[in-house]
């Protein structure tokens, strides 16, 4: 895209793919697009939810993928223990190809989809196109993909920067069993995309696979100097001690 925008993402509270749509959302982009390219895939079995949250005393938006016979009630990065239908890479690829996504929006889709799917690869020792794995599968994580995809295309954002990113410590439980904090998939994506992270006292994780395939985008340094055109903060869904927020700015280098 020509005269596009530039996008900030501020992940002092980390950063996961249902925190970065809330962002979006709040940026500007509209629940109307989201959910016309969202119904372009052949995905049931979930409802989404957008809402106004208040953190810390902020008014702050909030987007929850809601399962069927779920609670609709969501850790910060959709628990990795819920029992969804997983599907593989190749499954993801050729869906996402033969749907009728907006272009940019299937070629952003299909770019994170692959940022997790080679880590999740690498991590278990699988080809790409073999792996079945949950966290490129799960239905909540299409949603917070292609989401993501569709509210960056109708902010017309062409490019994105990231700041350090701020990961929890500790261990989590999830289908492959007790993992130490950052997950090995999120370490993969940061290493294969030179992400930099500032590790806290924070019980938990706060960087998802999918919040790392996002800031994957990431292309270049934060401007010395800009100037903050729009700001959009999106909710995250556990309570720490600090606010829990993704802040995405459209920016403009000075």
């Amino acid at each position: 895209m020509s005269n596009g925008n530039t996008l900030y993402l501020e992940c002092r509270s980390g950063i996961s793919g249902d925190m970065t749509v809330a962002a979006l959302l709040d940026l500007g982009a509209t629940e109307e697009n989201l959910r016309a390219e969202l119904a372009k895939l052949p995905v049931d079995g979930y409802e989404i939810q957008v809402k106004k949250v208040v953190k810390s005393g902020l008014l702050v938006s909030d987007f929850d993928v809601i399962l069927e016979h779920e609670v609709p009630a969501h850790t910060h990065e959709h628990s990795h223990t819920h029992p969804h239908v997983h599907r593989s890479w190749a499954d993801i690829e050729k869906m996402l190809l033969e749907s009728d996504l907006k272009p940019r929006v299937k070629a952003l889709s299909l770019q994170m989809f692959r940022t997790v799917a080679e880590a999740e690869a690498k991590v278990h020792g699988h080809p790409v196109d073999e792996v079945h794995f949950h966290e490129v599968g799960a239905v909540d994580s299409i949603v917070d993909i292609v989401g993501t995809a569709a509210c960056l295309d109708e902010l017309n954002v062409d490019k994105v920067v990231v700041s350090e990113l701020t990961e929890g410590c500790g261990h989590i439980r999830c289908q492959h069993g007790v993992l130490p904090v950052p997950v090995p998939a999120v370490l993969e994506i940061a290493a294969a995309h030179h992400l930099t992270f500032h590790q806290i006292e924070q019980e938990g994780e706060m960087v998802t696979p999918t919040g790392a395939a996002i800031a994957a985008l990431s292309e270049g340094q934060i401007p010395a100097a800009y100037c903050v055109k729009k700001v959009g903060m999106g909710a995250g869904k556990r309570e720490y001690q600090n606010t829990n927020i993704l802040r995405a700015m459209l920016i403009e280098e000075k």
